[in-house]
């Protein structure tokens, strides 16, 4: 029995931690109170969302529910991979199947994970040739400055692939004359990760390169648990590069290209056993790229964008060391937008801001499982968004979208937003609604391999979510709490069945509740933590797989030796979840999943200005446990290393 298994009382209390997290930390602020008004800090500084509008804007501004992750925060934690920090952001639940570098999902309040659009400086990466989810076993911490993870129904501002949200990732720019790093880590599992930066930045030009190789020699990808010893290494390379120059004070030219190249060793998996040793391995890579152009000529009054960007993601598959599969997937997307922005102080004190949106995108995927060989689709739309601010307090926003796909029937989608704040007590009051809509897949359509079939004859799916919060600051803006309830329903939802793929009768419904808090207990110490309550069933009432119940975060920061030395834990926990088990024809039943729960910790210290020593210790419980049927996950670890910024 694990001291943190759902069914002891340790466990018990574990797993509500989240929800009765902040109330904890609100009590035992009382104790600071005094001295966190003497230190004047304010740690809650509101900041600028540019992912739930086409336009930025204040955080506060927000009606939808937005999580921030900045480039101090992935810093302060230090761990490698992007997906394992998204754990701690409320209605998110992450999955990887087996080793580092294995297929790594990530799904957002109880939808599909290709029910989640991912964007990378602009460009919408998520995979066509891979089911149009995006798998984030390649996406590295090394030169991101922010990740926003907006929640709900975003159709209406980014089309399909976005039913359950936009996780909006931004790599770092240049600024204030020339700066640089690198780093260099060693650890467990034979793991070396090693990277570099340069960086430059004035008033009219930017420009910031980013190159990184990381290796390890992994564990095995089948667990190790059900027999299988054969560890599979990992290592990818990734180079970025990107700026912007104002040749004017009313033009603006800016680019970023991107370019990943991973090696997986994989293994097998077969109806019965699952995930087994197997001599197999994967080759990807992927090429990102996107030129835009912004024209000002009205300071702010009047804007217009073009923006023209593409991806490109290849898997090479190799079993015995013969190449036996290959799936090749690209987007092209144009896009033009323009902004009108006036106020009406004298009615209403109203801040109005008016976009329009045309753009067309263009699928293709080659694959070594289409008949066709190459397919591809094509998608035009055009939206409109009219954000409105009444009174310094009241903030609206509709949008609208009309899509115009060559495969599939025209669509229209919407969403509206609001936040009300009440400055006198520090609160803001939130809600959404939208619609979705997320096209079959061209592999769920057309795909052929031993195991499926694909199904020309499936439907989009249809999407209609809302959520509603209050998020109430404390003590100076030194404390906040916010509880968000959420319900969304998926019409004619896609599913396996059998060897193909069916839209499900009926209704599939998701509802949950997610609580985040942050605490400055001291000058020192910050205290952040997320709890999340989900259930999502189908239409049938069955528990959709892979989705916790009850997930819940907490991090706590330590800062002393006059700030040369940092501490950071985080304990991220998962509850108990389904999963699928294929018996030898490969029907699949529902099968229990035990819970889980991951410590790391991290420390580190300044040697002198511009060079820090770090450890770090992951998996600290040494934890065995599976968050795939099947699948290995490592142990225990330790990682320690240099990093030098000028």
């Amino acid at each position: 029995m694990r001291l943190f298994d759902e069914t002891t009382p340790a466990g018990q209390v574990f797993t509500w931690m989240g929800a009765f997290m902040v109330t904890v930390l609100i009590a035992t602020a009382e104790m600071t109170t005094a001295h966190a008004q003497e230190g004047g800090t304010v740690m809650l500084v509101p900041g600028i969302v540019v992912s739930a509008s086409r336009i930025v804007l204040p955080a506060e501004h927000v009606g939808s529910s937005v999580t921030v992750i900045t480039s101090e925060e992935l810093e302060r934690r230090g761990q490698a991979f992007v997906s394992d920090v998204l754990r701690t952001v409320p209605g998110l639940a992450v999955n990887r199947s087996g080793a580092a570098g294995a297929l790594t999902a990530v799904r957002i309040r109880g939808t599909e994970s290709d029910h989640v659009l991912v964007v990378i400086d602009g460009i919408e990466v998520n995979d066509q040739s891979a089911g149009s989810s995006y798998d984030f076993a390649r996406l590295m911490t090394d030169d991101i400055e922010r990740i926003e993870v907006v929640r709900g129904p975003q159709s209406a501002l980014f089309g399909s692939d976005a039913i359950g949200g936009v996780i909006n990732i931004t790599t770092k720019r240049g600024r204030d004359g020339v700066t640089g790093s690198a780093h260099i880590e060693g650890g467990s599992f034979e793991t070396g990760d090693a990277g570099a930066a340069l960086r430059y930045g004035n008033e009219h030009f930017n420009i910031s390169g980013t190159v990184s190789h990381y290796q390890t020699g992994g564990i095995s990808n089948a667990s190790e648990a059900r027999g299988n010893t054969e560890a599979d290494g990992y290592t990818n390379d990734t180079f970025s590069l990107n700026g912007g120059v104002d040749p004017t004070d009313w033009l603006s030219l800016d680019a970023a290209v991107r370019a990943t190249k991973a090696f997986f060793e994989t293994d097998g998996f077969a109806g019965g056993t699952g995930a087994f040793d197997q001599d197999s391995d994967t080759t990807t890579n992927q090429r990102y790229g996107r030129l835009g152009v912004t024209l000002d000529p009205f300071k702010g009054v009047w804007t217009h964008r073009i923006e023209a960007a593409y991806s490109s993601d290849k898997d090479d598959s190799r079993t015995n060391r013969a190449t036996s599969s290959f799936a090749d997937g690209s987007k092209r997307k144009y896009g033009y937008q323009t902004t009108v922005s006036f106020d009406t102080p004298s009615a209403a004190m109203a801040e109005h801001d008016i976009t329009l949106l045309a753009e067309s995108e263009k699928d293709t995927m080659k694959a070594s499982f289409l008949r066709q060989g190459k397919l591809t689709t094509t998608n035009n739309a055009v939206a409109a968004e009219y954000n409105l601010g009444l009174f310094e307090s009241l903030y609206l926003s509709g949008s609208l979208r009309y899509d115009d796909n060559d495969r599939f029937d025209s669509v229209q989608t919407h969403r509206v937003s609001a936040a009300y704040l009440v400055d006198d007590w520090g609160t803001r009051f939130h809600a959404s609604h939208g619609s979705g809509i997320k096209n079959p897949t061209l592999t769920e359509l057309f795909g052929t391999t031993n195991n499926f079939v694909g199904n020309p004859n499936l439907k989009p799916e249809d999407a209609v979510g809302w959520d509603a919060g209050i998020e109430q600051h404390f003590w100076n803006d030194r404390a906040r709490m916010d509880v968000t309830y959420f319900h969304s329903d998926v019409e004619n939802l896609i599913t396996g069945s059998g060897n193909t793929a069916v839209n499900l009768a009926g209704v599939s419904r998701a509802r949950g509740i997610e609580v985040s808090g942050d605490l400055a207990l001291t000058d020192q110490i910050d205290v952040s933590g997320s709890y999340t309550w989900t259930h999502a069933e189908t239409s049938d009432g069955t528990e959709q797989v892979r989705r916790p119940t009850n997930v819940a975060s907490l991090a706590v920061n330590y800062r002393f030796l006059e700030n040369r030395a940092n501490l950071n834990l985080g304990v991220d926990f998962n509850g108990t979840f389904t999963d699928f088990e294929f018996d030898t024809a490969f029907n699949r039943t529902i099968v229990d999943m035990s819970s889980y729960t991951l410590v790391n910790l991290k420390g580190t210290y300044t040697l002198f200005d511009g060079v820090d020593v770090y450890a770090r210790g992951e998996n600290l419980l040494n934890e065995q446990y599976e968050e795939v049927w099947t699948y290995g996950t490592p142990g225990i670890s330790g990682y320690a290393g240099v990093k030098v910024e000028f």
